[in-house]
């Protein structure tokens, strides 16, 4: 999630699309918390004591993006937008010993920040961190021919603004059958608020975030599916 979405917003974010605090709870507490690994634990327990928190991945979110990880047998995979690393770490632990995952983000600092929790749970070297913004990062991939329909899996959790820019580089980067997440893709349920409703911090995205929509509705290259998990997921699955 982004940093506009702190303020008013915040409330929102924290009990989740269900509007229901206890519903939620129960989700978690019941579904999500007994099978989270304890590096992501304690990795979630770090980044609610950072200022920008609400950008960290849901772990609702984080729990059926493993699910699909497994049933892509997913090996090598692209994320963008690292934040702390949850997303990274639990795509990390997922992936097999010998997996790699390009993780883009242009600040490394957040990365730090989670760094000592991905280490300690053994799987760094599956890591390619690459500090940089994410289009030229991807234009960079794809000048390697060899990334050409390579990649089994991506995840974005980025500036919203540029999620279609994205969509079409990942395209050329994902096997057929492979699987790109776009995450935030409800928007706090502000997609389907009037304009006048919606909190001020959530306005800037608002509107980028329902032209995704429309545009991956509309894309023949994908199966896709929006899922009102954590604060909405797109799966699209290349066609």
């Amino acid at each position: 999630m982004e940093a506009e979405a702190k303020g008013k917003a915040g409330s929102l974010m924290d009990i989740g699309l269900l509007r229901n605090y206890d519903l939620y709870q129960y989700l978690l507490e019941t579904s999500v918390y007994p099978h989270e690994a304890d590096s992501l634990k304690e990795l979630r327990a770090l980044t609610s004591t950072h200022p920008m928190a609400v950008m960290g991945t849901n772990p609702d979110s984080g729990q059926l993006m493993g699910l699909l990880l497994k049933l892509v047998n997913a090996k090598r995979t692209i994320e963008i937008g690292v934040f702390t690393g949850y997303s990274l770490l639990l795509t990390a632990l997922t992936i097999p010993e010998d997996g790699k995952i390009t993780a883009i983000d242009p600040d490394r600092s957040s990365y730090e920040i989670g760094l000592p929790i991905i280490k300690k749970a053994g799987v760094e070297h599956k890591i390619d961190f690459v500090e940089a913004e994410a289009l030229p990062a991807l234009e960079k991939l794809l000048e390697d021919h060899d990334n050409h329909d390579a990649f089994d899996f991506a995840f974005v959790d980025a500036d919203k603004h540029n999620y279609v820019s994205y969509h079409e580089k990942l395209l050329g980067l994902l096997k057929p059958g492979g699987m790109v997440i776009y995450d935030n893709t409800l928007w706090a349920g502000t997609v389907a608020m009037p304009e006048d409703s919606v909190p001020p911090g959530l306005l800037p995205f608002r509107k980028p975030v329902i032209e995704l929509n429309k545009y991956l509705t509309a894309d023949t290259r994908v199966q896709i599916c929006q899922v009102p998990v954590g604060d909405g997921m797109t799966i699209c699955r290349r066609l």
